[in-house]
This record gives structure tokens, sequence and C-alpha cells, in this order.
């Protein structure tokens, strides 16, 4: 099967499955009021879309330096060689932040509201129709999202948040995997979008090492997913599989050193004063470690992922273009 061919059989298979679920979710809120439950498909989907498509030519990735995040995003999308080459007029953009917690920006614990704002307005000047902003959030959605001020952000800058709900999430065995096997996956936002972008808080974090652009996919599980977090690194390693984005961008103007992934307090923050975006989220992520100071010998998911084929993991042979 050809990569095209492949990449309409998922989205077909992603659409009939929803088409599926919901049925199946209209009829569950015409007999009961209480919150939604997740409603298992027949069978499970085979993955979600491939958003990595085929880009114009131009640089993998850019480094920004500074201190204002709307600015340095800008920056880093220019050097790129623009929005345009991964947003185009008509297109549907999924923005998928970091959400998880219910706490404020200057604790970054999540996506800072400055970068949404920037990259959901870029979007929309590039013509995008329909710019979402979602997450599956630890905290209650709608607390995290109004708390971190990631929602008002987005609806400012013209985007939509959509927060998760049972009807969104489809039940998916990634081949080859051994723990995202008949698992939910908040793929409903993803059904009919064209371009997938990631953005990433660079953290600390207790089980993992570090939380990057790849971990960040984890906010698309549902289900009791904490179970995942004694093999967290494998789990890791199938998001990479699983999620293969537009472009990333991890957010390291504030980095998060100690005690992630939630932190808590100012004295677990140090400046860096970097923010980094790519198409290869393996290295973005490689570059996300040395700014925390991790060995690869600690993020072990970093390697395996590179072993699987799922990126580069040395970024300095991408030529990584430098934003004075």
């Amino acid at each position: 099967m050809t990569d095209l061919n492949r990449r309409e059989f998922i989205h077909r298979s992603v659409k009939a499955g929803l088409v599926s679920a919901g049925a199946l979710g209209a009829g569950w809120w015409l007999h009961d009021t209480r919150p939604p439950a997740l409603e298992p498909l027949p069978q499970s989907l085979p993955g979600i879309p491939d958003f990595s498509g085929a880009l114009v030519e131009g640089p993998a990735m850019a480094i920004a330096k500074g201190t204002d995040r709307m600015d340095m995003a800008d920056r880093a999308l220019e050097a790129l060689g623009g929005i345009r080459r991964f947003v185009s007029p008509g297109h549907r953009v999924v923005i998928k932040v970091n959400a998880a917690f219910a706490s404020p920006p200057a604790i970054c614990a999540t996506s800072h509201p400055d970068l949404v704002t920037a990259v959901v307005t870029a979007c929309r000047a590039a013509g995008a129709s329909d710019v979402v902003v979602t997450d599956n959030p630890i905290n209650d959605p709608a607390s995290c999202f109004r708390l971190t001020g990631i929602g008002p952000a987005a609806e400012a800058a013209g985007g939509r948040v959509v927060l998760p709900t049972a009807d969104q999430f489809s039940r998916v065995t990634l081949s080859g995997a051994r723990l995202i096997r008949d698992w939910p996956v908040l793929i409903g936002p993803l059904a009919d979008a064209d371009c997938l972008i990631g953005l990433a808080p660079l953290k600390d974090h207790h089980r993992s090492g570090a939380s990057m652009t790849i971990k960040n996919w984890y906010g698309l599980l549902g289900g009791r997913r904490n179970v995942f977090h004694q093999d967290i690194h494998t789990i890791i390693t199938e998001l990479a599989a699983l999620v293969r984005p537009t472009l990333v961008i991890l957010d390291a103007v504030t980095a998060m050193i100690h005690n992630g992934p939630t932190g808590g307090s100012i004295s677990d923050l140090t400046r860096t004063n970097t923010l980094v975006a790519g198409v290869d989220q393996l290295a973005v992520d490689a570059m996300g470690a040395e700014l925390l100071g991790r060995d690869l010998s600690q993020l072990p998911h970093l390697r395996q992922s590179a072993d699987a084929g799922l990126g580069v993991l040395d970024y300095h042979t991408l030529n990584p273009v430098a934003v004075p």
C-alpha cells in the first residue's frame, strides 16, 4: 500500500469509526443525562492520520533566542519558510497544547498562552478556515483551559477550543505496538484536519526524565492512562509512531528543571530563552534534552524512537537555522 493510499485508508477508517461512535453517543444521550462514558467501537482503528505529509522543501528545524514568545514564534516560523509552508488557505488546523493542569502560566507546567496566540494568529493569517485547540487534561478540562490562559488566548486569536467528550474518543490499535492496543484516543478533532501542530513546554518529568513534544501526545490518550506509567518510555516511543505531526514547537523560554511535570514554585524554573520549532519531533526533543541538561541515557525513549526510524536523534545533522 502506498503512503497516499495508507493515509486515505486511515482517514476513511477514522471517519467511519466516528460516524459509528456518534450514532452510539446520540442514542445514549436520548436515554441518560449522566456524564457520558466511553463507548467502545466494534473494532479498533488502525491509527490516526499522518500529518507529516509532503511539505515544500525547506529547513527542518529553527532555534530562536529571546524572551518574547510571540516574536520568537514568528521568527522561527519565518526561518522555516513561513507558516504558509505548513498551512494553506482553507486548511483545518488542530493545535495540540499541553493543558494538563489547572495552573497559571507563570508555573510553566502548560503551554504558554502567548505561544498559543502567536500560532493561532499565524494559522489564521495563512487562511486557515478553522483552528482547533485541544487536549485531554489530567484535571477538569474547562478549568485547565481557563486557568492556564490557553482557552482565552486561543479564542481571542480566532481559534476554537474543543474540550474532550466521550464521543470524540475512538479505540485504536497501533500495528506492532505493545501498549496502544484497543485503547481510547482523542481523534475526533483530528478526523477532518489537514494539519496538526504540537505546542509543548520543556519540563522535567519524574517518571520519563523529561516532558517535551513527543510526550505531549500523551494527552491524546483516554481511559486509565496512568497504567502506562510503569512502562513510560515504551508508551512515549509508541506515541512517536502513532502521531506524525505537521510541525512541533518546544517552548524553552523558561524551562521547568525540577519537580516536573507539575512544579509549583518559581525555584523549579530556569530561563534558557530558547524556542525550538521543527518538522522532526525527535530532533526537537533531542535539543530539548540538552537544554534540560539530560543525557540520552536518562531518556531511553529518544534512543528507542531513533532505533525505530521515527526521527533524527543527532539534530545537528539537520543543520538547524539559528534565529538570533
